[in-house]
């Protein structure tokens, strides 16, 4: 099992605190939503969370099996897809697929092919990623995050730029690949998280 345990989190931006005494623990199995509207910070706890920002005050601690891992090697447990988390627009889906598979092992049951079948993107992996639309690139997201083997998922805003279709295919991507994990996803529409078993409001946490 691994943990994720926030103890008297708070970040600030110069003067204004986003949040303030976050006392909260993660553990793999469970799905987690983080609630609030467009600016209040949901993102930046999220990041907190991964490890690419600190928190300004508090401790977070990552442990697995009971033993701590370094924030800094926390990158290899986690995977993450959010709107300001950019793909490679040089490559096609192919190479950016093969890229990606570099650093993270496959999840049980996929290769480099059959997520690209997954994806419903057989037509064009051999294109440049600067050419698919912004619902093509968020499934490219989802499905790199997804269907990675790590114990931790993060996910903001998973429905960005995705049609009904897509919306559909993002919630049988959930339900088929993130048993056992950890889930933890950023919204403000409930669609994107009806199926979490535990809300954070990050307003609670406002000074």
């Amino acid at each position: 099992m691994m943990e994720i345990i926030l103890e008297d989190i708070g970040r600030r931006f110069n003067r204004d605190w986003v949040f303030q005494h976050v006392n909260y623990r993660f553990i793999t199995g469970l799905r987690y939503a983080v609630l609030g509207p467009n600016g209040s910070g949901k993102s930046t706890l999220l990041q907190v969370v991964s490890s690419a920002l600190t928190p300004s005050v508090g401790h977070i601690t990552y442990q697995t099996g009971g033993v701590t891992i370094d924030p800094d090697r926390v990158y290899q447990y986690l995977s993450i897809a959010a709107p300001y988390l950019e793909l490679i627009e040089e490559f096609t889906l192919a190479e950016q697929i093969r890229f990606h598979f570099m650093h993270k092992a496959f999840l049980s049951g996929f290769n480099g092919q059959s997520l690209i079948e997954y994806m419903g993107l057989t037509h064009a992996q051999d294109k440049q990623l600067r050419y698919f639309s912004s619902g093509m690139k968020q499934r490219v997201k989802l499905g790199l995050a997804c269907c990675a083997d790590v114990p931790i998922v993060l996910l903001d805003e998973p429905t960005s730029n995705l049609d009904e279709e897509g919306i559909a295919w993002y919630l049988q991507l959930v339900e088929q690949t993130v048993a056992g994990r950890l889930l933890l996803v950023c919204s403000n529409q409930e669609r994107e998280y009806g199926f979490c078993d535990h809300t954070i409001t990050i307003t609670d946490y406002k000074a």
